[in-house]
């Protein structure tokens, strides 16, 4: 296993970065909206001691190829299966987080789950955009995301401020040290605004209600959602994906702030499913 991580090319000149730590059970980490592996620095430490533990960088994210190709959640499905079968994982659990969740719900549109021992989707809505004016879980209304496309991925000051903001307003529940804040926003800022921008709108026009479902009467599944719209999460999950389990914690990035308190979550999941 290689803790200081490895390439491996998904297409000619692409390459996707991955850490492979420990060794059991498989259990992969996959980060949301422009983020790195680093964000799981907490669940690395703590599953690598039982789990082969493999986090990834999705393309034009973090360490991996930048590319104006691709920067798609299609395009990302196929890039999970290509590293997984790679690194010849099998019966694996699927860990993704916010746009992740989109990755992991592509690879399963494509590809089944035939290999997945089980999901853990964290604070993703499998639809993003609503035009209703109801209390279904989603992103947010088309207008308001529309206004955060045209008004913030212009460019890199709008960049850094919409990710800022969201890091303060969202992501974390306690006031932010400054430097907390530069790290949040620096890990946000390894894909231009540009190749940002066709992640932002490839995610939100995105659909994945019938993966979601499927998926989680097939295999053991467990949601990780925030406080902030818990209400309406665990309403929407009880119909869609009644079998699922459903936590509830902290803010968007809840493994980040409350790492101890996520992996017994975590953990008491795998346990459950007689994973570890």
């Amino acid at each position: 296993m290689n803790p200081s991580g490895t390439y491996i090319e998904v297409e000619p000149g692409i390459e996707l970065f991955v850490q492979d730590i420990g060794s059991g059970e498989p259990i992969v980490f996959i980060p949301g909206f422009t983020f790195t592996t680093e964000v799981f620095s907490e669940q690395v430490k703590h599953f690598s001691k039982t789990h082969r533990t493999i986090v990834i960088d999705p393309r034009s994210h973090g360490r991996s190829t930048m590319t104006v190709h691709g920067n798609d959640y299609v395009t990302h499905g196929t890039d999970l299966d290509k590293v997984l079968k790679q690194l010849k994982v099998e019966n694996v659990t699927l860990v993704g987080w916010s746009f992740g969740c989109l990755t992991v719900w592509e690879y399963i549109r494509q590809f089944g789950t035939d290999d997945i021992k089980s999901l853990v989707l964290i604070d993703m809505p499998p639809k993003s955009l609503s035009v209703q004016q109801d209390e279904e879980w989603v992103e947010g209304k088309l207008d308001d995301m529309a206004a955060a496309y045209t008004n913030y991925l212009r460019n890199p000051k709008g960049q850094r401020d919409f990710i800022a903001a969201y890091a303060k307003g969202v992501m974390v529940q306690r006031e932010l040290k400054e430097e907390e804040l530069t790290w949040i926003v620096e890990q946000s800022l390894k894909p231009p605004y540009y190749i940002a921008a066709n992640l932002f709108s490839s995610g939100l026009f995105s659909d994945y209600r019938v993966e979601a479902a499927e998926s989680s009467e097939a295999v053991p599944t467990l949601f990780v959602v925030a406080e902030h719209w818990a209400e309406a999460a665990s309403s929407s999950l009880r119909k869609l994906a009644p079998k699922a389990e459903v936590e509830v914690l902290g803010g968007h990035l809840m493994f980040w702030e409350y790492g101890g308190k996520f992996n017994g979550v975590v953990e008491g999941f795998l346990v459950g499913n007689k994973i570890t």
